[in-house]
């Protein structure tokens, strides 16, 4: 059998350029590397799976690049940027402080910087989750991080900026990752896709994205669950099945059943959703954001906004025309009403069908 390799490492970026949705990171790096002003220590901080590893790893291959592009990007030639390849390079360490979080870790580390590099100009240090080093550690790394020798730079990374000291704060360029928009994860997706010979819709496209909460690596790990279940075939329908998210067409089906104040139908719509075990907060969060993309589909100044595809985009438009703004207010503000109380029901069940057919009655 041959030996497969996940997404988030077979199409890992190795050039800044490759980065998906963190521009303003890649331009500020490549821009230090082509005036040559690096600093002594960055803090790359930000959700998971948002590229703050992959950005560490690109950096470090970059200064390091005997012959770097005009565009200051890796040559991915040359024989040191070989080795970061490879994973052979003895430029280029990496300390998960999840596990080696001890003052004795960071004593073996600052000994390992002392020693300047055999090859290349700089030798880079990544510290992982670097907020759960303990208070001594942190203490211990203060001095190597002040005053470090020229050819050592460190990049810590972390998910919890907020629990690393002022101290070593002060002594960081501080880079904050954000959550990468849902068109730049499909459009990661489709390109995946048409390398794997894919075959998808991109609205499922768009329930991965939706599902993954900004984050690519979890995006690319439900893309690779979502082609082994459905055989490279990626529909709504069994995309939405799996990952238990309601697809659009069960909220545009609702909100007809609202304007034909048909509260028989959407009694049985919403026994149909609950049989199948969708989470009633889910469900009623999921008819907010629905009625929400309705009135910004109005608008052609905020349609821009929806993140769906064409077809769906003029769905919205349509319905929304439909129903008008007025209604569509009503709606709203009544859905949001019932999502907040919804927590201090009892029966649950019980309180999502009342609150439907009150949205029905009008």
């Amino acid at each position: 059998m041959e030996n497969f390799v996940v997404s988030a490492r077979k199409y890992r970026p190795s050039t800044f350029v490759s980065v998906v949705g963190q521009d303003h990171i890649t331009m500020t790096l490549k821009n230090a590397v082509r005036s040559g002003k690096l600093a002594q220590a960055y803090l790359f901080c930000g959700p998971r799976g948002v590229g703050k590893t992959t950005c560490s790893r690109i950096l470090a291959k970059t200064i390091n690049c005997t012959n770097p592009t005009a565009d200051m990007e890796a040559c991915n030639e040359c024989e040191s940027c070989r080795s970061f390849i490879e994973g052979t390079s003895m430029n280029y360490f990496e300390l998960d402080a999840a596990s080696q979080n001890g003052v004795e870790d960071i004593r073996k580390l600052t000994e390992q910087v002392l020693t300047p590099p055999q090859t290349g100009r700089y030798k880079v240090y990544v510290i992982d989750e670097v907020h759960m080093l303990s208070s001594s550690a942190f203490n211990a790394f203060l001095k190597i991080l002040e005053e470090p020798p020229a050819y050592a730079k460190f990049i810590l990374a972390t998910t919890e900026k907020h629990k690393i000291i002022p101290t070593i704060l002060s002594r960081c360029q501080v880079f904050e990752f954000k959550r990468i928009m849902e068109d730049d994860i499909v459009n990661h997706l489709k390109y995946i896709a048409e390398k794997e010979n894919v075959a998808y819709e991109e609205d499922a496209l768009h329930l991965i994205a939706r599902k993954a909460d900004g984050g690519l690596r979890d995006a690319l790990s439900t893309f690779d669950q979502m082609v082994s279940f459905t055989q490279a075939n990626l529909t709504v329908k069994l995309c939405s099945e799996n990952l238990n998210i309601l697809d659009a067409d069960t909220y545009f089906s609702l909100i007809d059943a609202f304007q034909k104040r048909d509260v028989a139908s959407v009694m049985l719509q919403y026994e149909a959703i609950a049989n199948h075990g969708y989470n009633g907060q889910h469900f009623l969060t999921g008819l907010t954001e629905h009625i929400r993309n309705l009135i910004v589909s109005l608008d052609p100044g905020t349609r821009r906004m929806l993140e769906v595809s064409e077809a769906t985009a003029q769905r919205y438009t349509a319905q929304a025309t439909a129903v008008g703004l007025p209604a569509l207010l009503w709606y709203l503000n009544t859905a949001a009403d019932i999502e907040y109380r919804y927590r201090d029901s009892n029966n649950k069940r019980l309180y999502i069908e009342a609150s439907l057919m009150k949205l029905a009655a009008g």
